[in-house]
């Protein structure tokens, strides 16, 4: 073989193996084998309306949709369908084997009496206590799910005004780090200890609460759904799509506009949280787009079972809040490691990158105040004021993976302020380019690399840094 073509054949070869080790950066090997298995969904139909279901929008239809449900569950499973319309109705239990079909013509009302939806076991923003079920549930469940060209609107306001009232009373007895426990909002839909799970092409509409609740499942799927929680106002907390301590779970080609976190990555709060100390883990979030809303991609702030093997790839901002936020507490904890986030576009957000692990104190920090008595509070007042040791509070971030980046009309490039005794450690940034009012800081870091790197600023600022190590953007 002539010396020109063996030296042709190497560097293509050499080509080869960089292309390949630049798409596993991007793309980790686990990252194929996320979300739903194959379903196995029966031919039986069951339709509400045999069941008694009305669909003029004002009468509650929960008893007669779940008589639905429960019988497709007893046959077997199947598909429960409903004619175009309107459907007033309280909590719903998906039993497994299960699909319900929510059609295009065809809108879920969630019911505005609070007594509609009774309490479970379950976690919310990182505590497990006694909370309103869903909207619609499907719990300790496998093979079954939601889908549909159709609207599910929660009607929250009520519970959104509930929550403001409440909060006021509360900020003024020095109580803002439990009024979102105590102020019972239901959540759009809850897939809890459940598996094999498919959430496909829905329209969710005025989330109470959070929107979808993925807690402690595994091999979900949440494909093409459409959130619209600022319609006729902004509900407080109302998340798009929440990962919970939950692994192998694939969301895809959605669009989110929420007054809260969009995609949002959680593992538990404080000393229940690490209690319980299980991860979110083996993570993809591809294809989707954000609008207005506290975060397009948000690690936190409940970190305390740790975040790991996450993938964020060829998402879209417009006008969000954030872009990129990772949030936590000192006496949260959980390490937050390996995680990929590729092919972002923003447009006008506020900050493009954001970390904070002593976020928002008023709400992270518990404290009694003076009157109450430690014995006789709720059993989540208790967990919440339950101490975490200084070892076990700090949360850690670490191998992080940002690359092809495009950020336009930010106000602010880069926020990142780690703590004095936790660095934020080897964070790597690769064709980057952000044009924003301000350059931004960062603070208590070690270990950062800036490969094609653009940070250009209306004030004519650079990126301050701060008590960091070998950290030159």
């Amino acid at each position: 073989m002539a010396p020109l073509v063996k030296k042709f054949l190497l560097l293509f070869f050499i080509v080869q193996i960089v292309a390949i080790a630049q798409a596993e950066a991007a793309d980790p090997a686990w990252a194929s084998k996320v979300g739903v298995r194959k379903l196995k969904i029966k031919k039986r139909v069951f339709h509400v309306k045999d069941y008694g279901a009305v669909s003029d929008g004002r009468t509650l239809n929960t008893i007669a949709i779940q008589k639905a449900i429960d019988a497709c569950a007893k046959k077997g499973g199947g598909k429960i369908v409903f004619a175009p319309g309107k459907y007033l109705t309280g909590s719903l239990f998906v039993k497994e084997d299960v699909f319900l079909q929510i059609d295009k013509g065809v809108e879920i009302l969630g019911s505005q009496n609070l007594k509609d939806y009774p309490d479970i076991d379950t976690r919310v923003a990182g505590i497990e206590m006694k909370w309103p079920a869903a909207l619609i549930n499907i719990i300790k469940q496998e093979n079954a799910g939601v889908s549909g060209e159709g609207i599910v609107n929660a009607q929250g306001k009520p519970f959104w005004d509930a929550y403001w009232a409440l909060r006021k009373d509360y900020e003024a007895k020095k109580l803002r780090w439990i009024v979102d426990y105590d102020a019972k909002r239901p959540r759009t839909l809850l897939v809890s200890d459940s598996e094999n799970i498919l959430v496909k092409g829905l329209t969710f509409q005025q989330a109470g609460f959070w929107t979808v609740h993925v807690l402690y499942s595994k091999y979900v799927t949440v494909d093409g759904i459409v959130i619209q929680n600022n319609i006729g106002g902004h509900g407080p907390s109302t998340d798009g799509v929440d990962i919970d301590s939950s692994s192998w779970i694939l969301v895809k080609n959605s669009d989110i506009d929420c007054n809260d976190d969009n995609f949002c990555i959680k593992a538990g709060r404080d000393w229940d949280g690490l209690r319980v100390n299980r991860p979110a883990e083996y993570i993809v979030i591809r294809d989707c787009i954000s609008r207005k809303g506290g975060g397009l991609i948000t690690f936190g702030s409940e970190t305390s079972g740790g975040m790991r093997h996450i993938l964020a790839k060829n998402l879209t901002a417009n006008g969000t809040g954030v872009g990129i936020r990772f949030k936590s507490a000192t006496n949260r904890g959980g390490t937050i490691e390996d995680i990929y986030i590729d092919n972002l576009k923003m447009t006008n957000v506020g900050t493009a990158l954001e970390i904070t692990p002593n976020w928002n104190p008023s709400y992270s920090y518990s404290t009694l105040p003076a009157g109450y008595d430690i014995n006789t509070v709720p059993e989540h007042w208790k967990k919440m004021l339950q101490p975490v040791s200084p070892e076990r509070g700090v949360p850690r971030f670490k191998d992080v993976y940002i690359s092809n980046i495009t950020v336009d009309g930010a106000r602010k490039a880069i926020f990142a302020d780690g703590l004095d005794q936790e660095p934020l450690r080897n964070f790597n940034f690769t064709n980057v380019d952000i044009k924003a009012n301000n350059a931004g800081s960062i603070k208590n870091a070690n270990g950062w690399s800036f490969t094609n790197v653009s940070i250009q600023a209306k004030d004519n600022s650079k990126v301050q840094v701060l008590q960091s190590q070998n950290v030159n953007p």
